[in-house]
């Protein structure tokens, strides 16, 4: 397997990424719009899924739910042991987005949720685009996220964290370059803008790609008012959330507003 960097296995291994998409209405936003997506564009079950960087089975466990044969691939050792938990009806094993022990032409669909904006180094991003395509039957999909180049500031925004200090470091370096060194709270992290994720997609030779924000631009709102307010505050905002972002899509708007980006295509 290729060498993860270990400043990303060391914070996954700490950090209770299980309970992130459940635990906040952020997360449920998020959650519920990717599936949401990934329902609308995946071939019916019982296709052959690989969740590639699928962490502790979040998604995997849905999908084996709704009949798919899911195979999941994470190189953190405690997530592969959380998803075989959570997903039992799913195949789970270590492994890395940019080497995958899979021969050409395995899959249905290929999920990457999680290791783009793990890849600092746009190569290494690239060569983990071709894998997905190459264990892709052709005409199968590929569904790659990004974290938006605009959240952190967001962020930061709506908790009243935005000092001047941070607008002129951190923020300004993210918002200009993509690139963060995970200094503060998260690990190794490149934020993409939706235009760059389109064109990586691309680049990589992912046909017709479709380009949606995920939470779309309410998502903001829904993290002042867990914070100000409450999660179940929160929560009753996520509906009304979800509308805004479908119909952002609809309009083909507020991409780069969204917390997260994702584009799906075809091989």
């Amino acid at each position: 397997m290729t060498s993860i960097d270990p400043r990303i296995t060391g914070f996954y291994s700490e950090y209770d990424e299980a309970a992130r998409l459940h635990s906040t209405a952020t997360g449920r936003l998020e959650f519920e719009r990717t599936r949401e997506l990934l329902r609308r564009y995946l071939p019916p079950p019982p296709a052959r899924v690989l969740d590639v960087g699928g962490g502790p089975g979040t998604h995997a466990q849905w999908l084996a739910e709704d009949g798919y044969e899911v195979h999941l691939v994470d190189p953190v050792p405690k997530h592969v042991e959380q998803a075989r938990e959570r997903a039992p009806g799913c195949m789970a094993t270590q492994g890395d987005a940019r080497h995958l022990a899979f021969t050409a032409s395995t899959f249905d669909a290929v999920l990457l949720l999680g290791p783009l904006y793990h890849l600092a180094e746009r190569e290494d991003r690239l060569t983990a685009l071709r894998e997905a395509q190459r264990v892709a039957v052709r005409g199968g999909v590929v569904a790659v996220a990004g974290i938006s180049r605009y959240s952190l500031m967001q962020d930061y925004t709506v908790s009243a964290g935005l000092t001047p200090e941070l607008l002129a470091g951190e923020v300004s370096q993210v918002v200009g370059t993509g690139s963060y060194d995970g200094s503060r709270g998260f690990t190794v992290v490149h934020f993409h803008t939706a235009a760059e994720l389109m064109q990586e997609a691309g680049e990589a030779g992912l046909g017709a790609p479709h380009v949606h924000g995920i939470e779309g631009p309410g998502w903001a709102y829904v993290v002042a008012a867990g914070r100000c307010a409450g999660q179940e505050e929160a929560g009753a905002l996520v509906a009304d959330a979800i509308a805004t972002a479908r119909l952002a899509d609809e309009h083909g708007v507020f991409h780069d507003a969204s917390a997260h980006i994702l584009v799906v295509g075809s091989v």
